[in-house]
């Protein structure tokens, strides 16, 4: 019979399983979050490295670590992301380089500034234009950069011969020490104002910074690209650099991470965005960055959800790390909730089953002695039912006390047929005395 302690037992069966089901349930479905990830930037030098170590610096107070993985550009940062085996989760890619039907897996945290590109030149003379470019020595960056991308549309819009070498030096540094030198007549390269090379560039009196007089032509032919002004004074305002305005244009770079990154790295990446990104710059107002869409990548939710409605009650004033265990401490209470409550409301239906099945194993017993008795027994067949009796008495002792009106029932069936079955032993020992007398 299915006693007390059996009862226990399949009670506490049933909470193991419960609690194994709602681990797994955690681990699958609610997995912590890594506490290391890789962003793919570009170049040594480059602002996009610059932003990467930014990014590093403040994920790490929250115990995130961050590394910053050098790549030629945009191209070499969406074949990684895309790489399930290269360990990247996230990358800063410029705009018009690929989309969401070329990248279905990414996803975007928001268009993070304005990148302007720069030509830079050696010459006594002043170039009007980029088509003052044709039949000269280009270095362009890397092949798979952003600006060797761009670079090749504009040269091919203006109708550039063969004479034209476009020079594909690896690195900013490359670049501007092959235009020191002489090697090359101009280098096109994209980067922040601040960046280290760029800053060089704009100060140095013999290399000339080329004006775009027709930015907004090259913004409708390829709508990634935007015109940027740089005002007059911008990067020097003592000593007047630049001198005058300069026409300018640019894209708009975006972080993208992978669609299976964690939302609480998402979250905290994002943060950063905001922290990184919200200030005034010589392109942009305050606040005008991170851009809460993407005109070529659809927004990761959690980046969505944050700049809609800021921090979390818990995130505004707990630790990350605390928050996590937090979340997947609920997590846990409602994956466990959802795997207990059937599982004890199935266990009173269970428990009647396996006592019922345990009462049709005695009242079996109990019917194959009812069926000896409609032969006839001999004394020692007769004895050995009534020992059968005994077992079957003593196999129903274990049923709990509130199960005593099925305990009664069954032992009204068990004196009746204990009661018959000693009318028979008596009677079969009587024929047997007569016939011995």
């Amino acid at each position: 019979m299915l006693g007390l302690n059996r009862m226990r037992y399949f009670v506490g069966l049933a909470a193991i399983v419960g609690v194994l089901a709602a681990s797994w349930a955690l681990v699958h479905f609610f997995p912590a979050p890594p506490s290391e990830i890789t962003i793919a930037t570009a170049t040594g030098g480059s602002t996009y490295e610059l932003l990467g170590n930014r990014y590093k610096a403040i994920l790490a107070r929250s115990h995130v670590d961050v590394a910053v993985r050098l790549t030629n550009g945009a191209a070499e940062n969406l074949r990684l992301l895309q790489d399930k085996n290269s360990g990247v989760a996230a990358g800063i890619v410029a705009g018009g380089v690929s989309d969401a039907a070329l990248s279905p897996d990414l996803r975007s945290l928001g268009r993070v500034n304005y990148q302007p590109f720069w030509i830079f030149y050696r010459s006594v003379d002043i170039w009007p234009d980029v088509t003052s470019l044709k039949g000269k020595r280009i270095a362009v960056g890397p092949i798979g950069s952003d600006n060797q991308i761009v670079a090749k549309k504009l040269f091919a819009l203006s109708g550039f011969d063969q004479e034209t070498k476009v020079l594909p030096l690896a690195g900013q540094a490359a670049a501007v020490q092959a235009l020191a030198e002489g090697q090359v007549d101009a280098v096109f390269i994209a980067g922040a104002p601040d960046a280290p090379n760029i800053q060089m560039l704009l100060r140095d009196p013999n290399i000339r910074l080329m004006n775009f007089p027709r930015a907004d032509a090259l913004s409708r032919i390829y709508p990634f690209l935007v015109h940027l002004v740089l005002p007059a004074g911008a990067i020097d305002f003592a000593n007047d650099i630049p001198p005058a305005d300069i026409n300018l244009i640019g894209t708009t770079n975006a972080v993208l991470v992978r669609n299976d990154l964690h939302p609480q790295i998402v979250y905290l990446l994002t943060q950063a965005l905001m922290e990184v990104h919200g200030d005034a710059g010589p392109f942009k107002s305050a606040g005008e960055f991170p851009a809460q869409r993407d005109p070529e990548y659809p927004m990761a939710d959690t980046a969505r959800d944050f700049y809609r409605s800021g921090p979390t009650f818990l995130n505004r004033y707990l630790p990350f790390w605390i928050v996590n265990y937090m979340q997947r401490a609920a997590a846990l209470l409602v994956a466990a909730t959802a795997v207990l409550v059937p599982i004890f409301g199935f266990m009173p239906r269970l428990v009647t089953w396996f006592r019922e099945q345990s009462l049709r194993k005695l009242y079996r017993r109990l019917r194959d002695v009812e069926e000896a008795l409609q032969r006839e027994l001999s004394i020692h067949q007769a004895e050995a039912l009534l020992n059968d009796l005994e077992e079957i008495d003593r196999a129903a002792g274990v049923v709990p006390m509130r199960d005593s009106d099925l305990f009664f029932v069954f032992r009204q069936h068990l004196d009746r047929t204990r009661s018959r079955l000693n009318s028979r032993l008596v009677e079969t020992r009587d024929k047997r005395a007569k016939i011995a007398s």
